[in-house]
C-alpha cells in the first residue's frame, strides 16, 4: 500500500490520507469544493461541482492517472434535486469515458458543502 499525496489538492481535513494506491488500484478520499490552500469555494451547486471535479482530476493526474482511467465514482449530494445539474458537468469532465457510478443524497456533508465525490482508477501503467 502506498500513500498518495498532492499539493495542488486540500490537505486532508482529518486523519485520512488524499489517496492511496493498493492493488494496482488508486483510491481517492471524497473531495468537496476546497482549493488547494484550503479555502471553501462558495457558491451554487455549479461551481461546487466544477471545484470538486477539477480536484479529482489534479489529484488523479499527480497519482499518475486521469479521469480517462476512473473505475468507479460516488458521488454524495445534500439535495438530490441537483442531480440534473450534476450529471450534466460530470458528463462534461468525463467525456466519452463512462466509469460505473453511484449517487446518493446525504443530509450533510464536511462544511456544509453541496456536493463530495470519490473515485478508484487504474494508474497509467497498470498491467
Amino acid at each position: 500500500m502506498e500513500l498518495l499525496h498532492t499539493d495542488r489538492v486540500p490537505a486532508a481535513i482529518g486523519p485520512y490520507s488524499q489517496a492511496i494506491k493498493a492493488n494496482g488500484l488508486i483510491y481517492t478520499s471524497g473531495q468537496i469544493p476546497l482549493t488547494a490552500e484550503g479555502e471553501l469555494v462558495e457558491g451554487d451547486i455549479k461551481v461546487q461541482t466544477r471545484q470538486v471535479l477539477e480536484n479529482l482530476r489534479k489529484l488523479l493526474e499527480d497519482c499518475k492517472s486521469g479521469m480517462d482511467k476512473v473505475i468507479k465514482v460516488t458521488i454524495f449530494l445534500n439535495n438530490m434535486d441537483d442531480f440534473g445539474i450534476v450529471n450534466v458537468l460530470y458528463a462534461e469532465a468525463f467525456g466519452d469515458h463512462k466509469p460505473v457510478r453511484s449517487t446518493v443524497a446525504v443530509k450533510t456533508l464536511p462544511k456544509n458543502v453541496l456536493v463530495e465525490m470519490d473515485v478508484i482508477a487504474l494508474p497509467y501503467d497498470y498491467q
